[in-house]
């Protein structure tokens, strides 16, 4: 498989998209091909283990340049945990994607894009890469954990000081090592417009610059094996609705791209918080960014989501619309769904679950007949203080989170692009 730039320009090697992260024309890349896998795959699906559709959703993706019996493990070593579907009522699931290492959706790209990069390195050992990413929350832990002692690696993480959760930011100011964290002055859009600049700039060419966001496609393409897990799970598979909380659009995307390859999903809702650029688009077909405003659901604080054009490139012109909706909510009306949910199942949901729960019962009032999935993003610990105050309970803290607690957060400040050149050239 050969990988494109959206923005046009030859096409690269699955390698050499990883490396650079971005294409030297300022676009993503993107598939030259979308693979069609065959009814079979489908009609067994719900028989194979989850390494095993892991394995045969990636492999067209990557292959030749990673062999099967490595490709194979690295895939084993990214689902190495739980990816639970849990039925709210007859016509409603849940499926959780906070069971990883830092208990948020983010692990599984994370994982695999780092054994990747760590096979590619393998044979080359004289290259070094620097991973430069930019977080509104749970990227960066993600990525530091997944990255963590990765031999020929550096990490720099970008995130908007003051607006992430205190336990997000422990998992990525904690670890030390090869990790390096970097407090903006700013939003999550101005931490993401120094990484895409950086990548134009010919000064960091010596570092081997790529990044972990998920404009990278080791980062992005992963996440469809979320849809074929559910999928396999699901009791109804017909008229299936998966709703899906989105910021950067990455994940719905990969949702997507799944089922371009045959996942039959008859229709994706993507639910964002007040930050509305992709709602208000499919109203108008006008993108029109506005000032990123903060909310409870920091993960989705983005105005300017990369991977919308991704989006557009699989389902251009009116094929979007037969397959896609987007709604937006508010933080009041997060806490009334978070509610809901605690008083009517007995479940306890983080801000950015609430949102996809909000999304997914706005799609059913007119659509009853559908079957709907929602994503639950991120553990609820990540966000104590509102799901707390909320609910009026106390969360008990994983010890994935308790070992955070009491480690020193180390982090310098930026509040320009001039300040991050000067911190990584130093």
């Amino acid at each position: 498989m050969n990988y494109r730039s959206l923005q046009g320009g030859e096409a690269v090697s699955f390698e050499t998209a990883v490396r650079r992260g971005l294409a030297p024309d300022n676009g993503l890349y993107f598939p030259t091909d979308i693979p069609q896998l065959p009814a079979s795959f489908f009609e067994n699906i719900a028989k194979l283990s989850k390494e095993e559709i892991g394995f045969e959703v990636i492999r067209p993706f990557v292959a030749p340049e990673i062999d099967d019996a490595s490709l194979l493990q690295i895939v084993t070593e990214t689902l190495c945990f739980d990816f639970p579907l849990v039925s709210l009522d007859e016509k409603t699931a849940v499926l959780e994607l906070f069971h990883g290492p830092t208990l948020a959706f983010k692990d599984v790209g994370a994982r695999f894009m780092s054994r990747c990069l760590a096979y590619f390195n393998k044979k080359q050992t004289s290259v070094h890469n620097t991973v430069l990413v930019a977080t509104s929350g749970d990227t960066g832990g993600a990525v530091a954990d997944g990255f963590l002692g990765v031999s020929g690696i550096e990490v720099a993480i970008l995130y908007p000081e003051g607006k992430v959760s205190d336990i997000q930011e422990r998992q990525l100011t904690t670890l030390g090592r090869n990790v390096k964290a970097f407090a903006v002055a700013g939003s999550f859009d101005d931490c993401q417009a120094m990484v895409k600049r950086a990548f134009l700039d010919s000064d960091f060419r010596d570092l081997g610059l790529t990044s972990a966001n998920s404009i990278n496609v080791a980062r992005w393409l992963p996440q469809m094996m979320y849809y074929f897990l559910a999928y396999a799970a699901a009791e109804n598979k017909q008229q299936l609705a998966i709703c899906v909380p989105s910021g950067n659009f990455g994940n719905i995307c990969a949702g997507m791209i799944a089922k371009k390859m045959g996942l039959p999903i008859a229709h994706f809702v993507a639910a964002t918080n007040v930050n509305d650029t992709v709602p208000r688009y499919m109203q108008t077909n006008e993108l029109d960014p506005k000032p990123t405003i903060p909310t409870i659901s920091n993960a989705m604080d983005v105005s300017i989501p990369s991977n919308f054009v991704r989006v557009l490139e699989l389902f251009p012109g009116d094929s979007l619309s037969q397959l896609f909706s987007a709604v937006a909510f508010t933080d009041a009306e997060t806490k009334v769904a978070m509610r809901q949910l605690y008083d009517t199942f007995g479940y306890v949901a983080d801000p950015h679950g609430a949102v996809g729960y909000l999304g997914l019962r706005a799609f059913q009032k007119t659509h009853p007949d559908y079957y709907g999935i929602f994503l639950e993003t991120a553990h609820p610990i990540k966000f104590p203080e509102v799901v707390e105050d909320t609910l009026q309970l106390t969360l008990s803290y994983p010890v994935a989170v308790q070992k955070l607690l009491n480690l020193e957060k180390k982090f310098e400040r930026i509040s320009s692009y001039s300040d991050l050149k000067a911190k990584l050239l130093h």
